[in-house]
C-alpha cells in the first residue's frame, strides 16, 4: 500500500533501525487487515493530478511534471507532450530541498496522493520537500520552471498538497499530522495566518507509510477540506470558511467505510467524493455534507487486485494505482452517479513486466491522457483513453529515480 492511495526521511536503507527491510517481499498489517506486497513486483482527479476544476492552463502547456523526490536533492523531471501523448525529456530543476522515505514503504516513498500539483489559475506546479519539511513553488511557461521559492510547510514531513482558488493547503504527514494554509501570490505561498490544525494522529516525524495520512483535498465547492488518514481507518472533514480558514478547531471525523482509505477523487459534477481504500483494493462513493459529515452513496466497491492506493479522474471514468500487482483499474460513473468496472477483469490495460511498481497517475486537462509512475522500474507509461474507457500505450519516458531507499513520487499533467 503506501498511498493514490500510499508515500519517507532521509537516511539511507541500513541505518535507519530497520526503517526498511533489505528483504524484497514483506507482509504489511494494515487497519487490521495483511497486505502483502512483494516488492519487486509492486510496491493516492484527481488533485494529485492537477486542479480538475480550475480554468484553462496559465502557465504550462502540453507537459507532464515527475517528482524524482531524491533523498539528497529534490528535483522535478519535465517532459513536452505531443499531440499523440508521447513524451521527450524537457529539463530537470532542483526544487531546493530534499525528498523524503517514509518507515517501511513498499514502493511509494512519500505513501500519499497530490505531492506534486500543477495550478492552472496562478500557473504555479508546487512539490513538497518531505525530508526538509518545505514547499517549494515554481511559475511555468510552457515546459520551463521558473522562479523558484520555499516556504516551510508548517509540519513535519509534507506530502501533500490542494488548491482552490487562491489558497493552497499543505498536509504534513509525520508527528500528530497537520494541515496548513497558504496563499498563493505572484512571489510564491504565504502562511495564512490561523488556519494551522492537528490531525491528532501518533506518528513519529518520519511516519510509517501505513500510518501516515493518504491526502488532502478540497471539495471542489470549497466548502470542506477532506483528509484520509490510512491507519486510523477515518476521513476527517475541516468546514472551511469563505476567507479560506477552517471553521472548527477540530476536524469532523468519519468512520472510513472501507479499509484503509487513500486518495480522493470527484466525479464531474463534483457533487460525488471517491475514496480508494488500500485494505481490500475498493472504491467508496460519498456525498460530503455541509457540516463535514460524510453519507454513504455507494457501498466499497472490490476490482479484485491487490493495494489500491491511486485515484484520478479523465471524463466519467476513473483510474486506479494497484501498487500490489503493478496493475491499473478503469471504473465507469454513469448518469445516475453508480460505479462499476469498465471490464469484468478490473484491469483497464495488460500488465507489463517492464512497469512494475505502480504508484501515483496524472490525467491531462483535455482527459485524453493518462500518465502512470512505476516506481520499480524508474519509468513513466503514458495511455490514450479510449471511448470505452480502455487505456492504450502510447509512450514510456525512461531513466527516472527508481525505488531503492527512496523514489520518485508525485507526477502533473497538463
Amino acid at each position: 500500500m503506501h498511498s493514490s492511495g500510499h508515500h519517507r526521511t532521509s537516511q539511507p536503507a541500513g541505518t535507519r533501525g530497520g526503517h526498511r527491510a533489505k528483504t524484497r517481499t514483506r507482509r504489511i498489517m494494515i487497519g487490521g487487515g495483511a497486505l502483502a506486497v512483494a516488492g519487486a513486483a509492486t510496491v493516492a482527479v484527481s488533485l494529485a493530478s492537477a486542479s480538475q476544476y480550475s480554468g484553462s492552463a496559465a502557465g504550462a502547456d502540453h507537459a507532464v511534471f515527475v517528482q524524482g523526490n531524491e533523498l539528497d536533492g529534490n528535483t522535478i523531471h519535465v517532459f513536452a507532450r505531443g499531440d499523440d501523448g508521447k513524451l521527450s525529456p524537457s529539463g530537470t530543476y532542483a526544487t531546493g530541498g530534499k525528498g523524503g522515505d517514509q518507515v517501511d514503504a513498499p514502493t511509494d516513498s512519500l505513501a500519499s496522493q497530490g505531492s506534486l500539483v500543477y495550478d492552472d489559475a496562478s500557473g504555479m506546479l508546487l512539490a513538497v520537500n518531505a525530508g526538509s519539511g518545505t514547499v517549494t513553488s515554481f511559475r511555468v511557461e510552457g515546459q520551463q520552471l521558473k522562479d523558484r521559492r520555499v516556504v516551510k510547510s508548517g509540519g513535519e514531513f509534507p506530502a501533500s498538497v490542494t488548491v482552490r482558488g487562491k489558497i493552497a493547503y499543505v498536509m504534513n504527514a509525520g508527528g500528530v499530522g497537520s494541515v496548513q494554509g497558504f496563499k498563493i501570490t505572484s512571489k510564491g505561498l504565504k502562511p495564512l495566518k490561523g488556519s494551522h490544525r492537528s490531525l491528532g494522529l501518533d506518528n513519529e516525524n518520519i511516519p510509517r507509510f501505513d500510518t501516515s495520512p493518504g491526502e488532502a483535498a478540497f471539495t471542489p465547492d470549497g466548502r470542506n477540506l477532506v483528509v484520509t488518514t490510512k491507519g486510523n481507518n477515518t476521513v476527517q472533514v475541516f468546514p472551511m470558511k469563505r476567507n479560506g480558514l477552517p471553521a472548527v478547531a477540530e476536524p469532523v471525523v468519519n468512520k472510513s467505510a472501507g479499509g484503509v482509505p487513500f486518495a480522493i477523487s470527484f466525479d464531474r459534477t463534483g457533487k460525488r467524493m471517491l475514496v480508494a481504500e488500500a485494505e481490500k483494493s475498493t472504491v467508496t462513493t460519498y456525498k460530503v455534507k455541509h457540516d463535514g459529515k460524510l453519507k454513504v452513496l455507494q457501498e466499497p466497491l472490490a476490482s479484485g487486485q491487490e493495494t489500491l492506493c491511486w485515484l484520478v479522474r479523465a471524463g466519467n471514468y476513473f483510474y486506479g494505482g494497484n501498487t500490489g500487482n503493478s496493475t491499473v483499474t478503469g471504473y465507469r460513473m454513469d448518469k445516475q452517479g453508480t460505479l462499476s468496472l469498465t471490464n469484468d477483469v478490473g484491469v483497464a490495460t495488460p500488465p507489463s513486466a517492464d512497469s512494475q511498481g505502480v504508484i501515483d497517475l496524472a490525467v491531462t486537462e483535455d482527459e485524453k491522457f493518462v500518465y502512470v509512475q512505476n516506481a520499480v522500474s524508474g519509468t513513466v507509461d503514458g495511455f490514450r483513453v479510449e471511448a470505452n474507457g480502455a487505456l492504450t500505450k502510447v509512450t514510456t519516458a525512461e531513466g527516472l529515480p527508481a525505488f531503492a531507499e527512496s523514489g520518485m513520487e508525485g507526477i502533473a499533467a497538463v
